[in-house]
Order: structure tokens, then C-alpha cells, then sequence
């Protein structure tokens, strides 16, 4: 078994945090123009700023990439003027519920073919809305979250299949996506 110099160890640590930072920076550009589009119900989002967290799934590991997923959340809040207020809730268990279910399903199920990028996409936003279902019950509208629900799954359907479409032609034809990803 051969290991890594210590040299190495630090320019791949350097190389993600180089990766995290930029990834980072690109859930903030999302997330402004997504803020910028308006929205027929104020709950209804693009999830733009995902497209950067499915890439990192190839990229960065785990650690790094849970603080792309928080460090996202945070842009996202920052940019909404929410970041103090109960809907900070919403954004965290969305957040968290497709991060991790995108996460499980890339490193078990991905690299055997059995899913694509679009799965994991549809996957993530699917958790995402049901996380942000169950807090809306918990905390605000109970019985009554029973109306947002067919427009919440509705969208976040069209809306995740729409990314991992976008996400996977950007992973197909990138020259610079497959030179990082190795």
C-alpha cells in the first residue's frame, strides 16, 4: 500500500478548498439570479443554486461537501434577507434532506449505472419539498399544508428534472468540469 507524500496531501487539501470557495461563489451567483426571477408563490423556487452541489458530488469529499451545502444555505438566506427570520428552518431541512439523499445516492448507486444525474437531481428535490413540508406542518399551517403540497411536488418535479438535465449536459461537454473531476 503506498501513501501520499505530505507535499501532495496538502496541494489536493489546497486544490478543494480552491474547488469549495469557487463552488461556493457559484450558489451565490444562482442564488442572486434566482432571487431576481420572479415567482408566483413565494415557497416556489428553481433551485439553481443545486446545479453547484450535484457538481461537487464528483469533486469534493464529504466534509467539503456538506460545508458547500451549508455555506449554501447561508448565501441563499443572506441573499433572501432571511437569515434571521423562521424560514431560515425551511432552507436548512431542504437543503439538508437533498443533500443527503443526493450524496447517498451518487456514492452508492451512480458509479453502478444504476442511476443519473437527472435521478439524483429529481431525487434531491423531491427530499427537498417533503423536508419543507414537514416543517410548514410542524411549525405553520398543519392540516392545511395538505393545499401546498400538489404545487410544491408538482414543481419541485419539473424544476429537478430541468436541472438534472441542465447539469448533466454541462458534466457531458465541459472541458474544464472533466478536467477537474478527473
Amino acid at each position: 500500500m503506498q501513501t501520499q507524500n505530505l507535499p501532495e496531501i496538502e496541494k489536493n487539501q489546497s486544490q478543494n478548498r480552491k474547488i469549495l470557495a469557487f463552488l461556493t461563489a457559484l450558489c451565490l451567483f444562482f442564488s442572486a439570479v434566482e432571487f431576481a426571477i420572479p415567482k408566483p408563490f413565494p415557497f416556489l423556487r428553481l433551485g439553481l443554486a443545486n446545479a453547484p452541489i450535484i457538481l461537487s458530488l464528483f469533486i469534493l469529499p464529504a466534509s467539503q461537501f456538506f460545508l458547500l451545502v451549508l455555506l449554501k444555505i447561508f448565501v441563499q438566506n443572506l441573499i433572501s434577507g432571511t437569515l434571521f427570520s423562521y424560514t431560515i428552518l425551511f432552507s436548512v431541512a431542504g437543503s439538508f434532506a437533498s443533500a443527503l439523499i443526493m450524496f447517498a445516492l451518487f456514492k452508492l448507486l451512480y458509479n453502478r449505472g444504476i442511476i443519473s444525474l437527472i435521478g439524483i437531481s429529481l431525487a434531491g428535490a423531491l427530499f427537498n419539498s417533503l423536508a419543507q413540508l414537514g416543517v410548514s406542518y410542524l411549525l405553520i399551517f398543519n392540516e392545511n399544508t395538505k393545499y401546498i403540497a400538489p404545487v410544491l411536488l408538482a414543481s419541485s418535479f419539473i424544476t429537478g428534472l430541468l436541472l438534472g438535465i441542465a447539469v448533466t449536459c454541462f458534466t457531458d461537454n465541459s472541458k474544464w468540469f472533466k478536467e477537474i473531476a478527473g
